[in-house]
């Protein structure tokens, strides 16, 4: 599946049902998991050319947890390529 297909269903789903207005600024939640990248790929890849211009962000939860560091740093290059600010709210679950 390339960007194309992602973002089609994506555009047709926030134009149906006027999920995005100018001015929006979207948080994703980043699990790391492949639904919170494919939607934050797709939303990347959409606000090039939407016309409503809106602003994104990637949040991701950080438990603490040893195998969280280099997830938490692979996550962050790749969103950082991606061009949206990238957040990491650090809990101790």
């Amino acid at each position: 599946m390339n960007l194309q297909q992602i973002m089609s269903p994506i555009r047709r789903a926030i134009d149906d049902y006027k999920m995005i207005e100018d001015g929006d600024k979207i948080a994703v939640g980043l699990s790391g998991g492949k639904d919170s990248i494919t939607l934050l790929c797709g939303l990347a890849g959409l606000r090039r050319f939407y016309p409503k211009k809106f602003d994104l962000v990637a949040i991701r939860v950080d438990t603490g947890l040893d195998f969280d560091k280099e997830e938490c740093e692979t996550l962050k290059n790749f969103v950082e390529e991606l061009g949206v600010e990238y957040i990491v709210e650090k809990t101790e679950i």
